[in-house]
């Protein structure tokens, strides 16, 4: 026999399950289904209201006046209305009516403060949480770790620690805030030691050391941590994956990768990103589809970043078709996108279609940043136009009001000795702001072995040694220079040079992909076991350029 329930109590049964449909809608994110279920409620407490009033804004920017609306029509309202409103103001960047509500609430609980708090530091207003964290009269672990979070992100280090030694009770988050903080502000010697101290180790302070180990380039420590991680997320995955392609280890990410897909980890937008990147570095396009239709396939290919990171893998693996049908097919074109696109261009030396789509992007009320010249001066140098990047590097500052970098200055200097303006370009190295780093004597030099200019050449490779002296190139090419000088005595002195000092010249090496299968080569090295069929094919294609060598040879005596 079925239990018979009274009227009152049938009510209130139907008036939970009516609250609980309503948050469980909002939390997917159907806001009309919620609505439709608080219009049909015969009964409503202030629950029903709170969890109408959280589902609108939590729904977008767009409900976010439907809130205020509700808010205001609320018969009776609680402390928790109030955090919502205040918390869902703050979300959407309203700090103003975030604390007319905070001013105007009749009673605060700590979770009010926490949710002021909360939304200053997510808006930067570090400042102002700061002072509002002195007037809190009383406070919890969540007050305390949302001011150390918020004081490390704003690179307050010191003031962090300091609020972090102050805690009088700390939880794991905590723990992990101040590690993150220190790994983020590059001060790993100290995340490290904080590290060890820690009671007991989470996933996401393990996932911060683990960010930490591949900025200082210890990839393999990384690794350990990352094993030892007994319950992984997909951060600590995207971490690890991420570690391996910011340190050229691309093939290992690839592999990581694979594991983490057997193990039946869901990958987000961050892994896709991470192995775009690894497939664009070893150009890898058969992974990048691969890549791409996992991306379509979890409705994660309509992310601006996203499409940036595709388009760049398109473009290294030469498909320069897909990276423009990206570009086009994008709903929203951000800075990014159209320096991404220009620099693809760019790097397969198209200068009309760079300078056009510069052209294009002023058109569309962007305006030009210190990446988007790096690859329009990029252009200008694969086609030699001289005249043309001198014109742009001066307008970098005269009309855009933009400092040149290193890079610019050293794009310049290529340009220049490319052109064999070699005295130039040293005045050009001279008159810059800053100290001029590898890449722009290494253009220098560079250009004095293709010109024979000694002097010019020993002061570019001295100061090459003095940035990096382990390795070979500036050695190695000032020897060449001598030698192409018929100085023997100096060349000799170069290579008694390296033997004292220990530097030996690093192998060149390249690689293919055939049939999803990387393919490495390095110099001197004959171990390949297709190596017999390589020098054959090789050997045919030689004796195939040296036949139309002569026919066109011949075709111009003719004529």
């Amino acid at each position: 026999m079925l239990p018979r329930y009274r009227p009152a109590a049938l009510a209130a049964r139907r008036l939970l399950r009516d609250n609980q449909r309503i948050s469980e809608l909002g939390r997917a994110g159907d806001i009309s289904a919620a609505r439709r279920v608080f219009d049909a409620m015969p009964q409503r407490d202030v629950v029903s209201w709170n969890a109408l009033l959280t589902a609108l804004w939590r729904g977008g920017r767009g409900h976010l006046p439907a809130a205020r609306r509700l808010f205001d029509a609320m018969p009776d309202r609680n402390v928790i209305s109030w955090n919502s409103i205040i918390a869902g103001c703050l979300a959407h960047g309203d700090l103003a009516a975030a604390s007319a509500y905070f001013a105007r609430a009749p009673t605060r609980s700590v979770a009010t403060w926490n949710a002021m708090l909360a939304g200053l530091v997510r808006l930067g207003r570090v400042e102002d949480a700061d002072r509002l964290f002195g007037e809190m009269p009383s406070r919890n672990v969540v007050s305390y770790t949302t001011m150390v979070d918020g004081l490390a992100r704003c690179g307050q280090v010191e003031r962090a620690r300091d609020v972090f030694d102050s805690m009088p009770e700390r939880n794991l988050v905590s723990w992990a805030a101040m590690i993150s903080g220190y790994v983020e502000n590059s001060m790993f010697a100290e995340a490290r030691e904080l590290f060890e101290a820690m009671p007991e180790k989470n996933v996401v302070a393990c996932t911060a050391m683990i960010t930490g180990y591949c900025k200082e380039g210890d990839v393999e420590s990384a690794k350990r941590l990352f094993d030892g991680i007994h319950v992984k997320d997909v951060i600590s995955w995207n971490a690890m994956i991420t570690g391996y392609v910011h340190n050229g280890y691309g093939e290992e990410a690839m592999r990581l990768h694979v594991v983490m897909h057997k193990e039946g980890v869901k990958p987000d937008h961050a892994t896709i990103i991470a192995v775009l990147t690894a497939s664009s570095a070893l150009a890898l396009l058969r992974q990048g589809k691969s890549t791409h239709a996992i991306a379509i396939k979890t409705l994660l290919e309509s992310s601006t970043s996203f499409s940036n990171a595709l388009m760049t893998m398109y473009s290294r693996c030469g498909s320069l078709g897909e990276s423009e049908l990206v570009f086009v097919n994008l709903k929203s074109q951000d800075i990014v996108s159209w320096n991404t696109i220009i620099a693809a261009y760019a790097q397969h030396g198209k200068y009309q279609k760079v300078i056009a789509l510069f052209h294009e992007m002023e058109m569309h009320g962007l305006t030009p940043d210190d990446i988007t010249f790096l690859s329009v001066l990029s252009a200008c140098g694969h086609v030699g136009m001289v005249d043309v990047s001198l014109k742009l590097f001066d307008l970098m500052s005269s009309k855009y009001t933009i400092s040149p970098r290193a890079e610019h200055y050293a794009c310049i200097v290529d340009i220049l000795c490319r052109a064999g303006q070699l005295e130039k370009a040293c005045n050009y190295i001279k008159d810059m702001p800053l100290e001029a780093e590898k890449n722009v004597w290494g253009a220098l030099l560079a250009a004095c072995q293709t010109h024979g200019y000694v002097q010019l050449g020993e002061l570019a490779a001295k100061m090459l040694v003095k940035s990096d002296s382990e390795s070979s190139g500036p050695y190695v090419m000032l020897s060449n220079i001598y030698a192409a000088a018929g100085m023997w005595g100096q060349v000799n002195q170069i290579r008694g040079q390296m033997k004292e000092r220990g530097v030996k010249k690093q192998p060149g090496y390249s690689w293919t992909e055939i049939a999803n299968e990387v393919h490495m080569f390095v110099g001197g090295d004959a171990s390949h076991p297709e190596m017999r069929k390589i020098v054959s094919e090789l050997r045919k294609i030689n004796f195939h350029m040296k036949m139309v060598t002569s026919e066109t040879q011949i075709m111009a005596e003719l004529v």
